[in-house]
């Protein structure tokens, strides 16, 4: 499901989307990246379903953590490897720019 399809999970179909912070602060983003590595796909005989919920995917934790990273300014590619590296306390500099680094050393404070 992409940004701006209607979810079938009737949980989402219920409460809705996770809404946004007013204005983004690290803790958001810090979570974030949790939400987005822990909430990824899982491959099953129905399709992939949340890994951490069994929810449909991307769960609504999941799709919250990619807004936030996106409005942080990290591109679909940067979000994607975080979610490859498979670190959920990675860390992405507050304030983000398009200059930081995008390699990882597989620490617990790597940065994008």
């Amino acid at each position: 499901m992409r940004v701006g399809e209607q979810s079938t999970d009737p949980i989402d179909q219920v409460l809705g989307e996770v809404p946004m912070p007013a204005s983004l602060t690290p803790e958001d983003v810090r979570l974030a990246v949790r939400a987005v590595v822990v909430h990824t796909a899982e491959e099953w005989p129905t399709g992939p379903l949340c890994r951490n919920d069994g929810a449909s995917y991307p769960c609504r934790l999941h799709r919250w953590g990619r807004r936030v990273l996106e409005t942080h300014g990290l591109n679909e590619r940067q979000i994607e490897a975080l979610i490859r590296h498979g670190n959920p306390f990675v860390h992405v500099p507050f304030p983000f720019t398009a200059t930081a680094s995008t390699e990882c050393s597989g620490s617990t404070d790597c940065c994008l």
